[in-house]
């Protein structure tokens, strides 16, 4: 990946994790290893975003403890919280602050439109709660208020995204004349989703969507995702699980009948063969038809044990690490602690000329 940029915004990386279930396989290939990767480049905020845990589920049995696993996760993988901000959302208030201002930009429209809301609420819309409905919207109050620039996302929040490049977009055109009159206009340009010469206050945020396994799927059911909330624990490998229960679950995922292909192509139409050698490319760092090259023509019999020995390789030193960082919940919280007040340092001066922009009166 190049250098990021996004006109005259400066290039800054945001990303969040919900801390609800067991972390997998798939936050930690579908999130978690990318953001290890830029970190190298670029000034990244790795968010525990607790705000949006209770949109779907309002008490949890121990919040406290999710939070600080998905801190210990980061950790654990790769990321260093004194090079880049870890922090527990809501540490900051802006977030809430900002998500109002947000509600009020955003059209009822936009909402009943996310995908994600009618999945989570099924056939019982009128008893979601109005937090689930307006996630989208704190969704974009998260990466705004730090005007991040770029976001690694998975295929399924790619709509979030969009809604969040539209909310900008409407803030900057809406107050454009007193973003102008206050100079706080920075340039748009082409990337910004400008014209030559224009600003705005906010960035239009692009997604980074990349790699193998952009969106890893449930071992049962290669139509599914990966999840924490399916109830059967075989359809996923938890980050804690050991290397026997990683190995049963790789010898038990499902499959067809037929041999690996020798290209990509054919593994049209053959989801849970696609979803496993997406897998394995991403563990090891290649691409699906390099994988194939390799084992194209061979039965999963003996695919499933190479991959089961990739993944033992991969997740057993972040698995140890994490239990040794959990091991220690006051390190965790300093931590984000830490993470939390220079988040606050950021947010401060977003939300000042927020306040202003808008008209609020404030010290």
């Amino acid at each position: 990946m190049s250098q990021l940029s996004s006109a005259g915004f400066e290039p800054r990386v945001f990303s969040g994790v919900q801390p609800t279930g067991n972390l997998h396989l798939g936050n930690y290939l579908g999130a978690i290893k990318k953001f290890v990767a830029l970190q190298e480049r670029q000034a990244c905020l790795f968010c525990v975003v607790d705000l949006h845990s209770i949109t779907a589920q309002l008490v949890h049995e121990d919040l406290v403890g999710q939070t600080r696993q998905i801190a210990a996760a980061f950790i654990a993988s790769g990321i260093d919280p004194k090079k880049n901000i870890v922090f527990n959302q809501s540490r900051v208030p802006g977030h809430a602050e900002l998500a109002w201002v947000f509600n009020c930009v955003a059209r009822v429209g936009w909402m009943n439109r996310m995908t994600q809301f009618k999945e989570k609420a099924g056939k019982d819309r009128e008893n979601a709660s109005l937090g689930l409905l307006a996630y989208p919207s704190l969704m974009a109050a998260d990466i705004l208020l730090y005007r991040a620039t770029h976001v690694p996302v998975g295929d399924d929040q790619k709509q979030h995204l969009e809604l969040t490049r539209d909310i900008a977009a409407k803030f900057n055109n809406d107050f454009a004349a007193r973003i102008e009159a206050l100079g706080l206009g920075v340039p748009m340009g082409a990337q910004g989703g400008g014209a030559d010469g224009e600003t705005g206050f906010f960035p239009i945020t692009e997604p980074l969507i990349e790699g193998p396994a952009t969106r890893v799927m449930s071992l049962k059911d290669g139509a599914k995702k990966m999840s924490k909330s399916d109830p059967s624990d075989l359809s996923r490998i938890n980050l804690t699980d050991d290397a026997e229960t990683i190995a049963r679950k790789i010898r038990k995922a499902k499959t067809d009948p037929q041999d690996l292909p020798s290209d990509v192509a054919g593994l049209a139409g053959r989801p849970e063969a696609e979803n496993l050698v997406g897998i394995f490319a991403a563990l090891a760092g290649r691409d699906k038809a390099g994988v194939l090259s390799e084992f194209g023509g061979r039965q999963f019999s003996a695919f499933k044990p190479i991959l089961a020995e990739l993944a033992v390789e991969t997740l057993a030193p972040i698995t140890g690490e994490m239990r040794r960082i959990m091991d220690d919940p006051a390190e965790i919280d300093r931590t984000l602690s830490e993470g939390g007040a220079r988040a606050r340092d950021l947010a401060d001066v977003t939300m000042r000329d927020v306040r202003d922009i808008v008209g609020f009166l404030s010290d």
